[in-house]
């Protein structure tokens, strides 16, 4: 079995831990006691290209006490937890990838490995190996049943590359599932960024001038745990609805060029380009911190960030400090990456559970229905959204109301007026 992990011997603390995010993960619990009796995806190879964490490991195992073929590679170069990695392959026999700090180079070829094995289903978190497929081994692309794609990112890329008519197999948006973008993205991120920044730094939150820059599902759950911590809150947008929003929930709202200059920390959570650039970094104020929640190292422009400095060094972990001919320093976490699964672990369990049962559940019902999908990017299916809110209810022991018959026909008919 081919591997390339930082430790092996790191597998028995990995194992505790994937232990303990199971005990939080019922939902994917039940899914996983289910595959392994039916075996509904025997014989599939599937490549993940996902963040290595506890949390994925248990969907990873999921996927083979289903059957599959599993493979897994790191989607960030930061966010492998490595001894998740060596508990993977020695305790349950999967090539794993992934090693904390890789560099690109090595992220590549990472993923190159896993294509070896030519999948069948892809599970992709930004669509980095969806696009690597699409412009490199497009002589793979017509063994592939298809893909999962499981964030807000890869969505983007690719949905603009269905409509450039490029897409080679349908893809379904984990991402778009109820049951993961109204939880994962807002409580998930909210918690875990600030978590990040926390271990980082050891800053006081209460009481610092705090800019969220996006206000999308992301933005919206890190903007709510800082203010819930006593931050004052910015939020910087583009899109008019978003900052009408924003400003209804008492966040003040301002162009990114006026909150730069009374910023203390800055988070970024858009998915584009170059949102804090070298105009914004010239305005800030000595010892700012800067940091990201989107998927990939783009949205600070840390380039611009080293030409302006005549210094840089590191001065904790995952905290570099950047100086400017005039002595200010400003203050880069994690090399401008994923804040919540560099610094910290990444969301908590109790909210992938949602996330990767959706993952799980979508692999099924791709291979299920893969001859009827065309090459199009799809919404879980709304019965998988309800089936898992239905079970996470119940691990939580919370009961909800039913619609009487007479209500569901009042709901259904047009007659009935005042």
């Amino acid at each position: 079995m081919e591997y390339d992990v930082k430790d092996i011997k790191l597998s028995e603390k990995g194992n505790l831990r994937i232990e303990w995010a199971e005990n939080f993960m019922p939902v994917l619990f039940q899914i996983k006691d289910r595959f392994f009796k039916e075996k509904p995806l025997k014989g599939i190879k599937v490549g993940a290209c996902l963040h290595v964490t506890t949390e994925t490991a248990n969907l990873i195992r999921t996927l083979k006490a289903g059957g599959a073929d599993v493979m897994l590679c790191a989607s960030n170069p930061l966010t492998t937890q490595d001894d998740v990695s060596a508990c993977l392959v020695k305790d349950y026999k999967i090539s794993v990838f992934a090693i904390k700090g890789e560099s690109d180079k090595t992220y590549y070829s990472h993923i190159s490995k896993m294509l070896d094995n030519k999948p069948q289903v892809i599970l992709d978190d930004g669509a980095d190996t969806i696009s690597q497929l699409h412009l490199y081994r497009k002589q793979q692309l017509s063994s592939i049943f298809g893909g999962i794609e499981e964030t807000t990112t890869g969505v983007i890329r690719l949905r603009s590359m269905e409509k450039e008519g490029i897409l080679s197999f349908p893809i379904i948006a984990a991402n778009d599932a109820e049951t993961k973008y109204l939880f994962d993205n807002r409580y998930g991120t909210g918690q875990s960024s600030i978590d990040g920044i926390l271990r980082a730094t050891n800053r006081m939150i209460a009481g610092s001038i705090f800019v969220v820059c996006g206000y999308g599902w992301c933005g919206k759950g890190v903007a709510m745990r800082a203010k819930g911590m006593g931050a004052q809150v910015i939020v910087t947008e583009v899109d008019p609805i978003s900052a009408l929003e924003a400003t209804m929930e008492g966040f003040q709202v301002m162009p990114i060029s006026e909150a730069a200059k009374i910023g203390d920390i800055f988070i970024t959570a858009t998915g584009d380009i170059r949102v804090i650039g070298e105009k914004h970094i010239k305005l800030m104020k000595d010892k700012t911190i800067l940091c990201n929640t989107g998927h990939f190292n783009v949205e600070i422009d840390v380039k611009a960030l080293e030409k302006l400095s005549k210094s840089k060094r590191k001065v904790r972990d995952f905290v570099d400090e950047y100086i400017l001919p005039d002595g200010r320093r400003i203050y880069l976490l994690a090399e401008g990456r994923l804040i919540n699964s560099s610094a910290a672990e990444g969301h908590p369990a109790s909210i992938m559970d949602m996330s990767f049962s959706n993952q799980a559940l979508s692999v099924e019902y791709l291979i299920k229905n893969k001859e009827k999908l065309e090459n199009k990017v799809y919404k879980v299916p709304m019965k998988i959204d309800n089936y898992i809110a239905e079970l996470k209810l119940k691990s939580m022991n919370i009961k909800i109301d039913k619609l009487t018959k007479e209500q569901q026909k009042y709901l259904t008919s047009w007659e009935t007026g005042t």
